[in-house]
C-alpha cells in the first residue's frame, strides 16, 4: 500500500492529539476531528497517575516509551511532569491483596522495574499514615501530570506542524475507501482514518458495521483542598487511589463494574462516592479534605484488559479499550500508531493490541484496570 498523505484523526484527546501531532510531524497531512473542544472528553476527566510498575512485558514497553516522552515533553509551555513515588498497598486482614502485590512485584521486579516491597514502618518517610498496612510496594519511576495541559501542549505542536482542526463537528466514519462524513452532510475521503474517540469509538465504527470489543463503565473523582505533598498511593484493599494535586489531592474510586450506556450517563459524582472518598483521603493524609469538585467519566474495557489499537478495516484504524490507563500511554501510543499507518517500523504494535483479535460480539464481564491479580496485569 502506498504510504497515506491524508489521514483524520477523530477525537482530539491526549492519544488522539498525540498521534495528530506524530503524524503530521512526519509529513502527513492531517485533518483532527473533535465534536467538541481538544480534551473535552474523558481526557479531561482522568487522574493524570503514570508509572512504569507493571507485570507483564508488553505493558513495560509501552510505559517506558510513554515514561521518557513525559519528561522529554516536561517544561514546555504549561506541561509539567511532577516526579511522585507510587505506593500500592494491601491492609491488614487481606491477606489475598497483600499475596497478589507480593506476585505482581517479583514479576516487575523480573522486568527490571524500581519496585520494592517494604512493611509499614519502612513507610516511615512518606507523610501517610501506615498503622493498617500489612504490605506495601514501593515504585520510584512514578508521577503525575495534568491531562489538560498536555492537551494544550500538542494541540500548539499540531498547529505548528500544520494540523488541520475541526472542532465542533459531529462525524461518521465509513471504510472503502475511508472516508469521514459530518453531521452536515460533508464527505470526505482520506487515504486513512484513526479512530480515537474513547468510548465512543465503539458506536462509530459498528455504525460502519465493523464491530469490536469494548465496554464503556463508569468511574468517578474529586479534587480536596487540603495540604497534600505525599507519593501517589494505590490502596488494592478498597481499590482507591490517591494523588498530590496543585490545591491538595485528587483521589479516586467508585468504579462500577458493569456496562454503562455511553449515550447516556450520569457525569455527576454519586454523594456517597464523595462521601466515602473524603473519609479515605483523610484516613490515609492525615488532613481534613474539603471538597473542590467532584465528576464521573467513563472507561472502556476489553476481555483480556489489553487495549485496541490497530486497523481494523482497509485504511481504518481504532485506539481505545484503555481501562483507565489512556493518557499515561498516550505518548507512546500516538507514535506507534503513527508509525503503523504510514508503514514504518513494521510490526511497531504489540500483537496483543489487535482490535481484530476479539469478533466483537463476545460476552465478557467488566473489570477495573486498577486492579492487583495473581493472573492479570496489576
Amino acid at each position: 500500500m502506498d504510504t497515506p498523505e491524508r489521514v483524520a484523526v477523530v477525537g482530539a484527546g491526549a492519544v488522539g492529539v498525540t498521534t495528530a501531532f506524530d503524524l503530521a510531524s512526519r509529513g502527513t497531512h492531517v485533518t483532527l476531528f473533535e465534536r467538541d473542544e481538544p480534551g473535552s472528553g474523558m481526557t479531561g476527566r482522568a487522574a493524570g497517575i503514570c508509572y512504569d510498575a507493571y507485570a507483564e512485558d508488553i505493558d513495560v514497553a509501552v510505559a517506558d516509551r510513554a515514561m521518557t516522552r513525559f519528561r522529554s515533553l516536561s517544561g514546555d509551555g504549561d506541561f509539567v511532569f511532577h516526579e511522585t513515588p507510587y505506593v500500592f498497598l494491601a491492609r491488614e486482614g487481606d491477606d489475598a491483596a497483600a499475596t497478589a502485590l507480593t506476585e505482581s512485584v517479583e514479576r516487575m521486579r523480573i522486568h527490571d522495574r524500581a519496585v520494592s516491597l517494604v512493611s509499614d514502618d519502612e513507610l516511615t518517610e512518606f507523610p501517610i499514615r501506615t498503622d493498617d498496612v500489612a504490605l506495601a510496594g514501593v515504585a520510584e519511576n512514578a508521577g503525575w501530570a495534568d491531562p489538560s495541559a498536555y492537551v494544550g501542549l500538542f494541540v500548539e505542536q499540531c498547529a505548528s506542524a500544520g494540523v488541520e482542526f475541526r472542532t465542533g463537528t459531529e462525524v461518521a466514519v465509513r471504510h472503502d475507501p475511508p472516508t469521514v462524513v459530518t453531521t452536515g452532510g460533508e464527505t470526505t475521503e482520506f487515504d486513512a482514518v484513526v479512530v480515537a474517540a474513547g468510548v465512543s469509538s465503539r458506536r462509530l465504527l459498528a455504525d460502519d458495521g465493523v464491530p469490536i470489543a469494548l465496554k464503556p463503565y463508569r468511574v468517578q473523582a474529586l479534587v480536596g483542598d487540603c495540604d497534600y505533598r505525599g507519593p501517589i498511593v494505590y490502596d488494592a484493599t478498597d481499590e482507591s487511589y490517591l494523588r498530590p494535586h496543585p490545591t491538595g489531592v485528587l483521589a479516586g474510586d467508585g468504579v462500577e463494574v458493569v456496562e454503562a450506556d455511553a449515550s447516556s450517563w450520569d457525569a455527576t459524582a454519586d454523594d456517597w462516592f464523595v462521601g466515602d472518598s473524603l473519609e479515605t483521603v483523610h484516613h490515609r493524609t492525615e488532613t481534613a479534605p474539603e471538597l473542590r469538585r467532584a465528576w464521573a467519566g467513563l472507561c472502556g474495557a476489553t476481555p483480556d484488559r489489553n487495549p485496541l489499537v490497530g486497523d481494523v478495516a482497509d485504511g481504518v484504524y481504532v485506539a481505545t479499550g484503555w481501562h483507565g490507563h489512556g493518557f499515561m500511554w498516550a505518548p507512546a501510543i500516538g507514535d506507534l500508531l503513527a508509525q503503523d499507518v504510514l508503514g514504518e517500523g513494521d510490526g511497531s504494535i504489540p500483537t496483543a493490541f489487535d482490535p481484530c483479535r476479539f469478533d466483537g460480539d463476545e460476552s465478557f464481564s467488566v473489570v477495573d484496570g486498577l486492579t492487583l491479580d495473581e493472573d492479570e496485569n496489576s
